[in-house]
């Protein structure tokens, strides 16, 4: 009897404390509904985040992998071994999309290794989301993570992607650790050009949300308040 694989469904979560609903559609909900295998990076949270979009599914009979930077790479096979046994696996991320900038990608490489069908399901994603509200270019962007912590390397770092803006026509992003993001843009107007534009997308999708887009000139005259809130940064220079 030939058993049919089941699926690896790559399932979005919220950006923050805000209603699943009002930013993912139906669709998650009714997968969440009639899956009980996930692949996640912290359980305590993907369990709230699942009781908050099906309050009536059975928390007991959720069973959950864990893949954070703790996991040993070995692990990540035995992850989709449901799945060969005909059983669709979920995985979450803590915010937003996962896989994207997100340990998840190497179960989803595993997936192609194995002909697991892998299914993306709709959801927010900041990266994509800061491009679309920056007013920057999106015919052409990169996404850089984290910048250096030295404060050298950090200037080299970000004179370099402003260089490479100016030379590609693209719009380079990149994140900091909450409580450092004020002192990011303090070195962004510290150590770029005047005329070149930084958007700063924060909080996307809470009632908090901030996303202004300002030449580094202008920063300095207005600066903004974002410790210990998810920013994103993008810098262009045409």
């Amino acid at each position: 009897m030939t058993i049919i694989q089941g699926k690896l469904y790559l399932i979005p979560t919220t950006l923050g404390e805000s209603n699943p609903l009002d930013v993912l559609p139906v669709t998650i909900k009714r997968i969440i509904e009639q899956m009980d295998t996930y692949i996640v990076e912290n359980e305590k949270t993907t369990r709230r985040f699942i009781k908050s979009i099906a309050p009536e599914k059975s928390q007991p009979s959720l069973k959950l992998f864990t893949l954070n930077k703790h996991t040993d790479p070995q692990e990540i096979p035995t992850f989709l071994e449901p799945c060969l046994k005909g059983e669709d696996v979920g995985l979450i991320s803590e915010a937003g999309c996962p896989a994207v900038a997100d340990p998840g990608a190497e179960v989803v490489k595993f997936a192609h290794d194995k002909n697991i069908q892998v299914v993306p399901l709709v959801g927010p994603s900041s990266i994509l989301m800061a491009v679309m509200s920056s007013g920057m270019t999106g015919q052409s962007f990169a996404f850089n993570g984290y910048l250096p912590i030295d404060k050298q390397d950090r200037k080299r770092e970000l004179i370099r992607l402003e260089r490479l803006s100016q030379q590609q026509n693209q719009s380079q992003l990149f994140i900091e650790t909450p409580y450092r993001n004020n002192a990011m843009l303090e070195d962004i107007c510290k150590f770029l050009q005047d005329e070149t534009q930084v958007c700063v997308a924060c909080d996307i999708t809470l009632s908090t949300e901030y996303i202004k887009t300002k030449t580094v000139s202008e920063w300095k005259k207005n600066s903004a308040d974002l410790h210990k809130r998810p920013a994103l940064f993008i810098i262009y220079k045409n």
